[in-house]
């Protein structure tokens, strides 16, 4: 692992309210099961219809998550430092990504394959209480945003967006951060105007 590794370290233990030293010992043989991976800005971490290789941690930058209707990319998630990501269901069970993930800048990530992955989740507690505990959060995540698109207008998406994800506003382009919001760039930019 790189000189950064103690981010990644951190970032497990921050899942498992343990001060165990087993457990912390745990944390860092499953470290030691991820390889470093560079992307350059644009490059793909999976396109669409190709099956995702990897789960990753994103030491640095940011990967966007989108799709194409109708010829247009709508971004689905913005995956940024300090967390992980993947095209899960790709990913776990060998089906063909939904999905594009894209480098939007410069990107050092720790990658994992996918038997490593099964034998860590089904070998080490630490990592296996740390997925389980990632999961269950990433789900109540994602039915928040599912019932804010319905229930809040576009002006009060934004204002929770930067209530509760500053550093998305201060790191990802306007037109990202609309598409994410289910807005149109030229409302965005209505709304962040009218908020000054």
């Amino acid at each position: 692992m790189a000189k950064n590794a103690n981010h990644f370290f951190d970032y497990i233990e921050m899942f498992l309210n343990s001060d165990d030293l087993v457990l912390k010992e745990l944390v860092l043989q499953s470290k030691n099961a991820f390889t470093p991976l560079h992307l350059k800005k644009n490059d793909f971490f999976v396109r669409e219809g190709e099956i995702c290789p990897y789960f990753c941690y994103i030491e640095s930058g940011i990967l966007q998550h989108a799709i194409e209707i109708d010829g247009e990319e709508k971004t689905t998630y913005l995956a940024l430092r300090n967390s992980v990501t993947s095209s899960l269901n790709s990913f776990l069970f060998g089906k063909p990504s939904r999905k594009n993930i894209k480098a939007i800048s410069d990107c050092e990530l720790y990658v994992i394959d996918l038997p490593n992955f099964k034998k860590l989740v089904e070998t080490n507690v630490a990592f296996h209480q740390f997925y389980y505990n990632l999961i269950e959060k990433q789900l109540c995540l994602i039915d928040d945003y599912r019932i804010d698109l319905l229930t809040l207008t576009p002006e009060e998406r934004y204002l929770k967006l930067l209530s509760t994800e500053p550093k998305l506003l201060q790191e990802v382009p306007l037109h990202y951060l609309a598409s994410f919001l289910g807005i149109s760039a030229r409302h965005m930019s209505r709304i962040r105007k009218n908020m000054k």
